[in-house]
């Protein structure tokens, strides 16, 4: 596992103390700080990010274990090492009950203290990537790129392979199913914080009510609910990258506070009246068209400039045909039997091609397996393909790209009895999404 910096602070009110652990505590990985009380480590946490963090037992001016609670408040993140006098072990007990990490009793030995604060940054490293990868990207920290050899395509991994290695929040634009995730996970990859998890939240996934609360997180009693103070996503993506999908569900507000943390690195949690920073890489997706969002007013103008830094916009299958057969390749080597070799018809091929796909790649994956079930001795013929993509398209007609995602939309809906959700499965879009469409074609 690669070593990362963090940050200790030690809170005790005896400055040779101080001194002395700012001195043989500091490390090429650890940046030591240190406060003589209680007010000045509740400052220091609000302006610098913690892992470990060491506290006298004993501190003039604070009550019992008062500053401990105090502490993990603050930042529950963190793992606190208690030192104590000789006569203090039944107090810290008391500490490692209320969440301490463990204890270290003065006169201590130097190397067991380097040693325990190593064990407890660990601690907190393997808790942020569980939580990173609980929230991460599905694909895990897998080679991903961009399949196809169109010009579009081409310009895509040109301006990942640029903007990977800059700070600079990216917007990634496209209609739903385009790959949007794909160049997301390429540009973190291809960053300096590849070695961490990347993570990932959906914004329509989250609920309006609470959208605040998950992306910041929140102290306990906040609101009704809050048992326990909790951290948030920014959290878990300190010092990661964390892509945001769909940002146009973000609710207004909270739009506003995240446009702060962009400008300042700074944040709350939902009942903290001081603020907190980070350093996180943000990364942004949407379907929808964001600039009309905003002279709607549906979407934070100046937000929107701030995360526009830098646009990757990913065109839509139907504008680039030229790479479904490389795409079907590429799904009927990933997601079809080790043993059998696959060959796709001429005539089914034809009808891919011919197809406007309008859920996009998600769409394509689910035609191929589908047709992978269907096909006898790994032959994809167009009996193998859903009844959309065989019928023939009627030159004649004049069809416009919306009348053709409308019958597409009804016929789907018939195929799976009306039910939205199924419908939107099939389409790899979501059912807000969907919903949206129903809306916009006055489909009931």
């Amino acid at each position: 596992m690669k070593a990362e910096a963090y940050g200790v602070l030690v809170i005790d009110d005896e400055e040779p103390i101080r001194r002395l652990l700012q001195k043989e505590l500091a490390n090429s990985c650890r940046e030591i700080h240190t406060a003589a009380d209680g007010a000045a480590a509740l400052a220091q946490m609000r302006s610098h990010w913690f892992d470990v963090i060491l506290l006298d037992l004993r501190l003039p001016g604070v009550v019992g274990l008062d500053l401990l609670i105090q502490v993990r408040e603050s930042i529950p993140h963190a793992e606190v090492i208690m030192v104590t006098g000789h006569g203090d072990v039944d107090i810290a007990v008391e500490a490692m009950k209320l969440g301490a990490y463990d204890f270290i009793r003065k006169p201590f030995h130097l190397d067991r203290l380097d040693m325990l604060v190593e064990k407890a940054h660990q601690r907190v490293r393997l808790a942020r990537e569980n939580n990173r990868l609980r929230h991460g990207s599905e694909s895990g920290q897998d080679s991903v790129r961009f399949i196809g050899h169109s010009k579009s395509i081409a310009e895509i991994q040109f301006l990942i392979a640029k903007v990977a290695p800059a700070r600079i929040p990216v917007l990634i634009t496209g209609d739903s199913g385009v790959g949007k995730d794909i160049v997301a996970t390429a540009i973190h990859q291809g960053s300096s914080l590849s070695a961490q998890p990347m993570v990932v939240k959906n914004c329509a996934a989250l609920q309006q009510e609470l959208a605040r609360s998950e992306l910041f997180g929140h102290l306990r009693g906040a609101f009704t609910g809050a048992d326990t103070s909790r951290e948030g996503l920014l959290s878990f993506a300190h010092g990661s990258t964390l892509f945001l999908d769909e940002i146009g569900e973000l609710p207004l507000e909270v739009q506003a506070s995240l446009l702060r943390v962009l400008e300042t690195g700074l944040f709350r949690r939902v009942g903290e009246k001081e603020e907190r920073s980070v350093s996180i890489r943000f990364l942004f997706a949407t379907n929808r068209r964001l600039q009309e969002e905003v002279e709607a007013g549906r979407f934070n103008e100046a937000f929107y400039h701030r995360i526009n830094a830098f646009n990757i916009h990913v065109p839509p299958l139907r504008e680039r045909k030229e790479d479904v057969p490389f795409l079907v390749d590429y799904f009927l080597a990933k997601l079809g039997l080790e043993h059998v070799h696959y060959r796709v018809m001429p005539g089914a091929m034809d009808c891919m091609l011919h197809y406007n796909w309008p859920g996009n790649i998600r769409e394509l994956r689910n035609v191929i397996e589908r047709s992978i079930i269907l096909a006898e001795s790994g032959i994809i013929t167009e009996r193998c393909l859903p009844q959309e993509l065989q019928e023939p398209l009627d030159a004649s007609a004049a069809l416009t790209l919306e009348s053709v995602e409308k019958q597409h939309i009804l016929k789907l809906l018939e195929a799976h009895g009306g039910n939205r959700q199924h419908t939107a499965d099939s389409l790899g879009i979501s059912r807000k999404t969907l919903y949206r469409k129903l809306l916009q074609y006055g489909i009931e």
